[in-house]
């Protein structure tokens, strides 16, 4: 018989407290290491591993076989006690072996159906690597699950990635594994059509009477056919004489994106600092700042004289290179690196944004902003991005309930 290197031990059965102490209760009267152990519920069931090695140092010279074999006759009577099945097999000898380049695909949908799911674990397995760990990371408002996989090349998995989520209508972020992941602690929003619904210079041109045209700059403007400062400077002067009290009405119209007070709030919570680049107007973004709690914040700013806008803007533009410059400038302020950095944004004029920051999220964008970005988040939840970084709607709801301590955040 082989003299096995490690001895893998798996119980199954009803979920319910004490199973996980019991386990490593017996297994600690032997000489053995705990080299790895996960545990995970899956409807009520639960499926408990624990890898084990013979710890040399307190017994050298001692038969690997004879050890896992009381090991085995020992757990088989503690898993009768608690009703339990277990099963024994060979751990491979992965003992002291690292693992490959370890990475994360994110899954997110509304719904999840199996297929989609083993569509994207088979294009993993296409190319070599292996999947080590799946975890839930939410139910709602989207269903997202997060797979730990190993062996594999970046880049042609996040391109096979990609047409598979396409094809399977659901949105797939890949990843590198590691500390920096949860390091990042500044992320960066775009503000029309990301962190509020609409855009701000089409409600101003409604109480300017030039809706339509002001529109089809814009749509034209986020495509990326039309330079955006010189549309931006198109759109400000159809403004031309309007009351500025419309701005203060437009303020108390703003709707926020779904899930966006919980995606700031949460962040703040876990020790991010948030901050909003807008090609809009401080007169608006102002009043987001104060609403949310918002750390840094830049956006154009509309000239008013006389009560009337003038159709003019004061200072520089707030253009797709000033939003990559303020994100940097952010990042410097908050003392991150730029590699630590999140951006969230929908247009043309995100991208070089979205391209400078360490994780670039296209999120419900235009064609051209997707192939671009690092990820795309095509559901209609702003919150959802939590799950790209790893944050369980679990550690969401904790979050809130600590805060409550402390009175609302908003």
């Amino acid at each position: 018989m082989n003299d096995h290197t490690t001895l893998l031990v798996t119980v199954t059965g009803r979920d319910r407290p004490g199973v996980s102490a019991r386990l490593l209760s017996t297994l600690s009267v032997f000489p053995v290491i705990l080299v790895d152990l996960e545990q995970v519920v899956v409807g009520g069931r639960l499926v408990l591993s624990a890898l084990v090695s013979v710890d040399e140092g307190v017994a050298p010279g001692v038969s690997r076989n004879r050890v896992f074999a009381e090991i085995r006759a020992a757990v088989d009577k503690t898993c009768i006690d608690l009703d339990m099945d277990v099963e024994f097999s060979d751990g491979n000898g992965r003992v002291g072996h690292a693992s490959p380049e370890q990475l994360h695909v994110t899954v997110l949908a509304d719904p999840l159906r199996p297929g989609a799911l083993g569509a994207i674990a088979s294009c993993v397995a296409r190319s070599g690597a292996n999947i080590e760990r799946i975890e839930r990371l939410a139910s709602y408002p989207v269903t997202s699950f997060e797979l730990d996989i190993s062996g594999a090349d970046p880049e042609v998995l996040r391109g096979d990635l990609s047409m598979e989520a396409s094809t399977q209508g659901i949105d797939v972020a890949l990843q590198p594994s590691g500390l920096h992941r949860r390091a990042k602690h500044l992320i960066v929003m775009d503000v029309d059509s990301t962190l509020i619904q609409g855009e701000v210079i089409e409600l101003l041109a409604e109480h300017a009477g030039c809706a339509q045209e002001v529109a089809r700059v814009t749509e034209e403007a986020m495509r990326g056919e039309l330079d955006f400062e010189d549309s931006l400077r198109r759109r400000v002067a159809l403004l031309k004489d309007l009351d500025a009290s419309a701005l203060e009405e437009v303020r108390d119209r703003l709707v926020l994106a779904p899930g966006a007070r919980t995606l700031v709030r949460t962040l703040k919570r876990l020790g991010y600092e948030c901050a909003i680049v807008s090609g809009g107007f401080s007169q608006i973004t102002d009043a987001l700042v104060e609403r949310l709690g918002i750390d840094y914040s830049m956006a154009n700013t509309l000239e008013v004289v006389d009560g009337k806008l003038t159709g003019q803007l004061v200072g520089p533009i707030v253009d797709r290179k000033g939003k990559a410059e303020a994100l940097r400038r952010f990042a410097g302020e908050a003392g991150v690196p730029v590699s630590q950095t999140v951006a969230i944004g929908d247009g043309a004029n995100d991208l070089d944004m979205l391209q400078a920051a360490g994780l670039g999220v296209a999120y419900n964008a235009k064609p051209v902003v997707q192939e671009q970005a690092d990820t795309s988040v095509n559901v209609p939840y702003l919150d959802t991005i939590v799950y790209l970084l790893g944050v369980s709607r679990d550690e969401v709801e904790a979050a809130d309930r600590d805060g409550e301590l402390d009175g609302p955040a908003d």
